[in-house]
């Protein structure tokens, strides 16, 4: 985790240096979460959102680094035994993506992602104890440029480590536990 944060800082400190290969932008969508992983209960979605911002960062003449902080809540409608109830996680996540021009309007991007716990609730109450403080994952995804500075972006984020901090009953020796799982559909605007 330590080497995802410290190369998004030196992404971006290079962005800095080269400010005129670089645009900065502001994006907010729809997040659409899921657990995956577990399975000692059922996981359905819930409706989320993101916001925050982003620099895109010019490589060579069809390849950008796209780092990006963006506050997202996510998680789960869960069933364990007889008992359903929503889990809510919000998360800072800085993703650092490469992104790659297949033509002027479409692109293509890839990258890690590092997200920092903010609050959860489950059904409400305070459940901030049972989960990690931080959260690894990948991410997939494909955007359409309306204009230079409007676009739209489709994203997968494949969650990589475990989110529960918590052993019941050595549950967690016998099962999987779950990670997180983000489809977003988002509306940026470059500067």
């Amino acid at each position: 985790m330590k080497r995802i944060i410290l190369a998004a800082i030196a992404v971006m400190a290079f962005g800095f240096t080269n400010a005129q290969q670089t645009r900065f932008g502001i994006k907010g969508g729809l997040n659409i979460t899921s657990f995956a992983g577990g399975n000692y209960y059922d996981s359905k979605s819930l409706v989320g959102f993101q916001v925050g911002g982003f620099a895109e960062i010019k490589i060579i003449e069809r390849l950008s680094i796209q780092p990006e902080v963006l506050y997202s809540t996510q998680g789960a409608k869960q069933e364990v035994g007889m008992t359903n109830f929503d889990s809510k996680l919000d998360y800072i996540n800085i993703p650092v993506l490469a992104k790659f021009y297949v033509t002027k309007q479409f692109t293509v991007e890839a990258g890690p992602q590092i997200g920092f716990l903010v609050s959860a609730k489950n059904n409400g109450n305070d459940a901030k104890d049972l989960y990690k403080s931080a959260d690894t994952g990948f991410n997939f995804g494909a955007g359409y440029n309306f204009t230079d500075n409007v676009s739209v972006g489709l994203r997968y984020t494949v969650g990589i480590s475990n989110i529960e901090d918590y052993d019941i009953n050595n549950v967690q020796q016998y099962y999987d536990s779950p990670k997180n799982s983000v489809l977003a559909l988002t509306l940026g605007y470059k500067f």
